[in-house]
């Protein structure tokens, strides 16, 4: 049973450090909104802390599904 919560302090620090990273690159006053910005937030902040080691994700082109008619 402890090691579900010590796996737990693991992930909220992993995204944590990942948030960290995000908002060092500008991420949160950045005013353009898009698919493409929000998809690069999520993964600086999945990744977490590799982006200390040169990882940089960015998603360029986002082709969200258009609604039905």
């Amino acid at each position: 049973m402890r090691g579900g919560g010590i796996l737990g302090v693991i992930v909220l620090v992993w995204l944590l450090i990942g948030v960290v990273a995000a908002y060092q690159r500008d991420y949160f006053t950045n005013s353009s909104t898009n698919c493409a910005t929000a998809g690069s937030i999520a993964l600086t902040v999945v990744v977490g802390p590799l982006n200390y080691a040169g990882v940089n994700p960015k998603v360029t082109n986002c082709n969200l599904p258009e609604p039905s008619q």
